[in-house]
């Protein structure tokens, strides 16, 4: 089957539907499902062009140009998406959307199928809190600290691919979602971008790209500021929260040098400082009787309350390509560190504590993955991964010393806490695409996970997933994976409980059991289907059945997640996409319905309050982040001139909050709401500059995302007010 030029994909044969926002002959945003590999020794049509020209970049041989592109199919196919869910958006998608290159990260991800909207800019992909896993170029990038900070930049992109589903062996640890990036290279692009964007909630965000080309090396570099007064959501639905500034700088640098025409080493590192201040609520006074000094009042909008997020990353890795055998061999390390610094008297008096907390994880691993042609009938997959992670806690706790009864006895005392611990884990995995038919391919396969943290937990993972091509428009797909997910360790809190004995900070509940892995049975089914050259859809179904469920939840002021487990849960859902691609008009939706629950909290039970442990011991209750519809869609139009206009939106029909009525806890749910964002712009072929002038939430529609209620939920939140912003870009 021809594949339009609408898209990049590296298997001609697969059944692909475009959901697109960029012009014909542009990379687009496209879902695909997994279909048998293609041989990776065969130059894509592009690169036969060049080398029968015998053109390149400027200064690079053809050859090269030749030679990195079959390099890059090749580490492609080294983890191919058989039977699993694959939603790509490239570069010129992310830049036809409203906001463009200047948007954090996660408003890109919220164009996929199934990914919901949360406070703090995070978003779950499936129901699942969190368990998403970073790869870069391949390899993956540890977890890091961060809560509200986006350490990667749009800017970096070449294409992100968010695989879900029934995964191939390869995948592990975090399998809510793969977020695998394939960073920009200077090859392909030579030359730099200056811009500036700006506009509402005094926003201004200067940023400079450059790559290029010399020889066989190859190189791209970005860099950008970011200052908001909308750091984080704004707690009482105001356009300009009371103290919510944010300054961000990130940096990102690729290189790469072509050793010869089977191998090639490369580098990416990465790093982000990224400062918050917490937004205050207006209006609000201390009502639980502390004092300090006599002093009672303290109004709520001078709170002074700030988070500053680091990130650092690295990964050397180098590609040896020589068929029937491809292998990547990969270093890696990753450093964060969370400091939030409390308002001491504020906090203290509106919460009877005021922790000063400092939190640093630093993890260092290596990863070989290699594919191997036996025959024509059967690719063979394998790899190892092995990482080390150091987590240390420092904090010190401000609280009242209280009588039995929890009345205040004294002046405030500090109580300083620090703690440390060291996690390893070992990973392998075999797997064998095995094509029974012409149009029939099974993948299976296993995985070996131990993970050595606060608790030792191991777990062999069978995987199977089967793909049909009946014809040439459906591809229907079925699979099967058992997952292993241990907690995510950086979070796991280290504070000791009976330190606070005798103070305001000593929990109702002081059980303290340390969080389990999740064990999980995953199925999941679904086609796509190609009615035309320009009208493409799908629909996929899944269900989950899981021991220990992770989740995660904000106790306290820190603004610092802990995870806990719910002993059994049960998360399930169906998605469906369309998408229509003709002339200059691109358009695409997507819509998904979910349903996620958990019962008997069986880990860090001191966060909770007795009520709450005991209604969840014996009932199902819905998971704080369920949503029950999740939709997103979009529109441009590419006129002549370099002209475009367009929009996208987002739905939800509300996050989970407590029933306090009949006192269930997530027992209700938040009303619905629809953002709709708008762009136009303008290309000026002459001085070689871009246009575009973009309205977020064009009909200013106030919802809240939170409402401060719901297990391990911690204050409100409301989603961005309309903003207006112009951008200037100069090509160079």
């Amino acid at each position: 089957m021809r594949v339009s030029p609408l898209f990049r994909h590296v298997a001609p044969t697969a059944l692909t539907a475009a959901i697109a926002l960029t012009a014909p002959g542009q990379a687009a945003l496209a879902q695909t499902r997994g279909v048998p590999s293609q041989d990776p020794t065969t130059a894509d049509t592009a690169a036969s062009a060049d080398m029968a020209a015998g053109q390149g970049p400027a200064g690079t041989p053809p050859d090269i140009v030749v030679t990195a592109r079959r390099l890059d199919t090749a580490r492609e196919h080294i983890q191919p998406s058989l039977g699993a869910s694959n939603y790509e958006i490239t570069s010129a998608t992310i830049k036809a959307l409203p906001g463009g290159e200047n948007q954090p990260f996660n408003q890109i991800l919220l164009q996929a199928p199934g990914v919901v909207q949360d406070g703090f800019g995070q978003f779950h992909v499936r129901d699942d809190h969190n368990g998403l896993q970073y790869r870069i170029n391949g390899t993956i990038l540890p977890e890091g600290l961060a809560v509200f900070g986006q350490t990667l930049s749009p800017r970096l992109i070449d294409k992100v691919n968010i695989l879900t589903g029934a995964l191939p062996a390869q995948y592990g640890l975090r399998t809510a979602g793969i977020i695998d990036i394939t960073t920009k290279s200077g090859l392909f692009d030579t030359g730099g971008t200056a811009s500036l964007y700006g506009g509402s909630h005094d926003t201004i965000q200067p940023s400079l790209t450059y790559g290029g080309s010399t020889g066989r090396t190859n190189y791209f570099v970005s860099g950008d500021y970011r200052h908001s007064g909308l750091g984080i959501e704004s707690v009482d639905g105001r356009s300009n929260p009371v103290h919510d500034h944010t300054d961000q700088y990130q940096a990102f640098t690729y290189v790469d040098h072509i050793l010869d025409a089977q191998n090639r080493l490369s580098f990416v590192g990465g790093y982000s400082n990224q400062w918050f201040q917490i937004p205050d609520p207006v209006g609000q006074q201390p009502g639980a009787g502390w004092s300090v000094n006599g002093q009672t009042a303290y109004p709520s909008d001078t709170l002074d309350e700030t988070q500053l997020e680091k990130t650092g990353f690295g990964q050397i890795a180098i590609l040896h390509d020589a068929e029937p055998l491809t292998v990547q061999a990969s270093l890696f390390a990753r450093y964060s560190s969370l400091r939030y610094r409390p308002d001491i008297l504020g906090e203290l008096l509106f919460n009877g504590q005021a922790q000063q907390a400092y939190k640093q994880d630093v993890a260092i691993g290596g990863q070989v993955d290699a594919v191997y042609h036996l025959g024509t009938a059967h690719t063979l997959r394998s790899g190892l991964l092995v990482t080390r992670d150091r987590s240390t806690s420092d904090t010190t706790t401000h609280v009242f010393p209280v009588d039995d009864s929890g009345a205040q006895t004294g002046a405030p005392i500090a109580i300083p806490d620090h703690g440390g611990k060291t996690a390893t884990s070992f990973s392998g995995y075999l797997q064998d695409e095995w094509k029974l038919l012409p149009r029939l391919t099974l993948n299976y396969g296993a995985r070996y996970d131990l993970y050595n943290g606060y608790r030792r937990e191991g777990q062999v993972s069978p995987r199977a997933n089967l793909v049909w091509q009946p014809g040439d428009i459906y591809t229907l797909h079925a699979g099967y994976a058992r997952y292993f997910v241990p907690p995510p360790f950086e979070l796991v809190a280290t504070t000791s409980i009976a330190k606070f004995i005798g103070t305001s900070a000593y929990p109702a509940v002081t059980t303290n059991t340390v969080p389990y892995a999740e064990r999980q049975d995953y199925f999941d089914a679904g086609f796509q289907a190609r009615l035309s050259r320009y009208l493409t859809y799908g629909i996929d179904a899944y269900y989950r059945i899981s021991k220990n469920l992770i989740d995660e939840g904000q106790f306290g002021a820190p603004i610092i997640l802990t995870p806990f487990n719910y002993a059994q849960g049960r998360i399930g859902g169906i998605e469906a996409n369309v998408s229509y691609a003709r002339g200059g008009l691109l358009a695409y939706a997507n819509f998904a319905a979910a349903k996620a629950k958990g019962r008997d909290i069986v880990s860090s039970q001191f966060s909770f309050g007795q009520d709450d442990l005991d209604y969840i011991a014996r009932r199902f209750i819905y998971l704080d982040h369920d949503q029950s519809f999740t939709g997103s869609a979009g529109v441009s139009y590419a006129f002549g001139g370099g002209t475009k206009l367009g929009g996208s939106m987002i739905y939800g029909s509300g996050l989970r909050r407590d029933d306090a009525a009949n006192n269930v806890p997530n027992g209700a749910k938040l009303p619905p709401y629809a953002q709709f964002n708008l762009t136009a712009s303008q290309h000026l072929a002459g001085p070689n500059l871009d246009i575009r002038f973009d309205v977020i939430n064009a009909l200013d529609h106030k919802y809240e995302i939170r409402d401060g209620t719901g297990v391990g939920v911690g204050a409100p939140q409301y989603g961005p007010r309309r903003g207006f912003f112009v951008g200037v870009a100069k090509t160079f």
